[in-house]
């Protein structure tokens, strides 16, 4: 059986992070991750906030800049999904595919998934007008018309390059004010492509093969409206990447890992790093400091180990 002084799960910036500065240390480590390197960066069509870019930098470039980096460092790496964890006494066992490698040390850099709607054909008609990536899918959509449901950062950004494309948003909202920057606000405020409905919630979406419309709420009069459109994006949060965890690790109420401020789980030996981790700030560049704290309390714990 293969053994590894440390396992990092996942290859977006935290990951990638955590995994350079260990093999920067020497630590023998596998990188495992179950798509392409770069996590959620790659559906971002532009990072205005990383320090050091300050006309901004393409999600995807910084994702293949990261990766390049690590590249020069012997590293091991396995692309695929990690099934099973068993936790043990100082080395924990990990299922990967179809084989089992044991390690002295994780680091759970798995991020986030888009939270749905869990309304009446949104699984349905996934692919057909349904969508939760703009960089991926707004070019399937010029001239046409849109919703963004949402009002955080990521459905004001994503409203702004969407309006690029598209001939009409309808951004909407359950509250009666956007949450994310003010920045974002204003300027989705003064495009003129972008309608705001606010105190409303999206309580059905509409059509037979593909997205014709959705029906809205409104959630002061407890009306009912129907907008046509052709397709809707749907940016109202994340959910962690956490299914497979041990069932001895200590998670919040919503599923993410709880960590002291060297990244540390109740598990000794066991990490987190980057959005699965329970905490306010998700940015790539917290995610980066995350995976660089990590990996040096990881280091610390293996040196204690060796005595």
């Amino acid at each position: 059986m293969k053994s590894y002084d440390a396992i990092v799960i996942g290859g977006g910036p935290a990951g990638m992070a955590a995994a350079l500065y260990l093999v920067r240390a020497g630590v023998k480590t596998l990188l495992v991750e179950k798509l392409s390197p770069g996590g959620q960066m790659l559906m971002t069509e532009e990072l205005e906030n990383y320090p050091g870019f300050p006309r901004g930098i393409k999600g995807y470039e910084l994702g293949d800049r990261m990766a390049e980096h690590l590249q020069g460092y012997e590293v091991d790496r396995i692309f695929d999904e990690v099934r099973e964890i068993k936790v043990g006494e100082g080395e924990h066992s990990i299922l990967i595919g179809d084989e089992w490698i044991n390690t002295r040390s994780i680091i759970f850099a798995t991020g986030v998934t888009f939270r749905k709607l869990y309304v009446p054909n949104e699984e349905k008609l996934l692919g057909r007008g349904v969508s939760y990536c703009a960089l991926c899918d707004g070019n399937f959509f010029r001239d046409k018309v849109v919703a963004v449901v949402g009002g955080g950062n990521s459905a004001l950004e994503e409203s702004l390059y969407l309006s690029r494309l598209v001939r009409k948003i309808y951004l909407v909202h359950r509250r009666e004010e956007f949450r994310g920057l003010k920045c974002y606000q204003d300027k989705c405020y003064a495009d003129p492509k972008i309608e705001p409905v606010l105190n409303s919630v999206v309580s059905r979406i509409l059509g037979d093969d593909d997205v014709n419309g959705i029906e809205v709420q409104n959630v002061k009069t407890g009306e009912y409206s129907e907008i046509e459109l052709d397709g809707v994006f749907i940016f109202v949060g994340f959910d962690p990447v956490s299914k497979f965890l041990p069932p001895e690790i200590e998670l919040d109420d919503w599923g993410f890992i709880k960590t002291d401020c060297e990244m540390a789980t109740n598990i000794p030996g066991i990490y987190a790093a980057g959005d699965i981790r329970s905490k306010n700030c998700r940015q790539v560049v917290t995610a980066v400091g995350d995976g660089a704290t990590a990996a040096t309390a990881a280091f610390a714990y293996l040196e204690h180990k060796n005595g």
